[in-house]
């Protein structure tokens, strides 16, 4: 009779190796997220530049059958996708070879790139408010890579 101790010894020892084979290749894997957070955050902003061009308006089904055309032919809108894909087809490669708990918290690092891209390029304003709150999502985002680092 195989006890449900045996059993577990068996199926560690059947399981395929783990993905994350060592921190050199894992901190390899994280640099993905540099284009990943770039690209996601400029698509972003040519969305808010092509949304600027079309201007607000209602969620209503008569409201949006107006702006879509204005919307699907605008070429930053399609910038800003295509930016957005970008960044995900290289966060997709984040996280098939980093820790989830590890790359999802260090790309909240693109807010930072965020208030950054809207001040220079959209003349958004920073406050100290702004600042203070990007600072704190630093700083989590560094507790978080130190406890990584013990894992």
């Amino acid at each position: 009779m195989i006890t449900p101790d045996q059993l577990e010894y068996d199926e560690r020892a059947d399981a395929a190796p783990s993905q994350y084979t060592s921190r050199r290749a894992v901190f390899q894997s994280l640099l993905l997220l540099i284009p990943a957070i770039l690209l996601s955050t400029t698509g972003q902003l040519f969305l808010k530049m092509g949304m600027s061009q079309v201007g607000g308006f209602a969620f209503t089904p008569d409201a949006l059958l107006a702006v879509l055309p204005q919307i699907a032919f605008n070429p930053l809108i399609w910038i800003g996708f295509a930016g957005f894909i970008g960044g995900t087809i290289f966060w997709l490669g984040v996280i098939s070879r980093a820790p989830l708990s590890l790359a999802y918290p260090i790309l909240a690092l693109s807010y930072f790139v965020v208030v950054v891209e809207a001040w220079l390029f959209l003349g958004e304003p920073i406050s100290w408010q702004l600042l203070l709150g990007v600072a704190v999502i630093f700083v989590g985002v560094v507790i978080v890579g130190l406890s990584e680092e013990r894992k």
